[in-house]
């Protein structure tokens, strides 16, 4: 079992930061890929980013490559999205998740094992 919080999120205008933190606990969380997904009210889940487990390879969803950047840090056990150039858009409660194929850049959620309980990231316009 992996267990994941998340943190970091709230309110800010368009065009602002914000950096959400997921902290794992439980088995090797260097033997897992990890993701962050979004999900708006009435919208399905999405792809946000994702990055190996040695954080050599990481990929970004179209709607937020050149803005949103994904990193880990082992030592910590905590995997990073750094959010920039913020829009109404992004608006979404934001989940990490863990992937039992380490050395894969998945975007589908179904195969990601584990999740966070999300946090809210609101972006007024």
């Amino acid at each position: 079992q992996v267990q994941l919080v998340e943190s970091g999120g709230g309110l800010v205008q368009a065009g602002g930061s914000l950096r959400l933190s997921c902290v794992a606990s439980g088995r090797n969380f260097r033997g897992y890929a990890m993701g962050w997904f979004r999900q708006a009210p009435g919208k399905e889940r999405e792809f946000v980013a994702a990055i190996t487990w040695s954080g050599g390879s990481a990929v970004h969803g179209n709607s937020v490559k050149g803005r949103f950047t994904i990193s880990r840090d082992n030592a910590k056990n905590t995997v990073y999205l750094q959010m920039n150039s913020l829009k109404s858009e992004d608006t979404a409660v934001y989940y990490c998740a863990a992937d039992s194929g380490a050395l894969l850049l998945r975007q589908d959620p179904a195969e990601y094992d584990y999740w966070g309980q999300g946090t809210q990231v609101t972006v007024s316009s």
